[in-house]
């Protein structure tokens, strides 16, 4: 709860606009657990050399619900290109995640942010913000919210990055 609140804060209050990670810009490092908790973690640098679509999302977020189905499919039709999904859960309570995700299952890695930093280290204002990036790590385009028919728009950039040299 307290996260959530944390993260309405800065959504209401905004982040200053140079500290927000944007196009153009070098992903962050990113390394968390991997859900469900097995003991393993997952980190964006582990998959250098792909096309990644970063998600921040939360159980609460109801365009959240929409996009899983669709970057799964995405996921399955691109992966054997070279295209990843890397999800990151900012709920407070992981137990809300995996209750999200027996819903919602997909096959793509899904990672828990148990200290809520993502937020405030990426600049993000709302859920879900994602992250294209190509395969030099450097983010091709930010993307917040999810609505009917992003998928279709995320298909043709993730075409485009996955034609370009690697």
């Amino acid at each position: 709860m307290i996260r959530a609140l944390l993260l309405a804060l800065i959504c209401c209050l905004g982040a200053p606009v140079s500290a927000a990670v944007k196009s153009g810009d070098e992903a962050l490092p990113l390394s968390y657990p991997t859900l469900p908790l097995d003991g393993s973690q997952t980190a964006l640098a582990d998959l250098r050399g792909k096309v990644v679509y970063l998600d921040f999302w939360a159980s609460w977020c109801g365009p959240c619900r929409l996009s899983f189905p669709q970057l799964e499919a995405l996921r399955q039709e691109f992966g054997p290109q070279g295209f990843e999904v890397l999800a990151v859960s900012v709920d407070e309570d992981v137990d809300d995640a995996l209750e999200f995700l027996q819903q919602v299952p997909v096959s793509y890695p899904i990672v828990w942010d148990p200290q809520g930093e993502s937020p405030a280290s990426w600049g993000i204002l709302g859920m879900p913000t994602a992250y294209l990036i190509g395969r030099d790590g450097v983010i091709n385009r930010v993307h917040q919210g999810f609505r009917k028919g992003d998928g279709a728009r995320l298909r043709e950039e993730i075409i485009k990055l996955l034609g370009e040299s690697s």
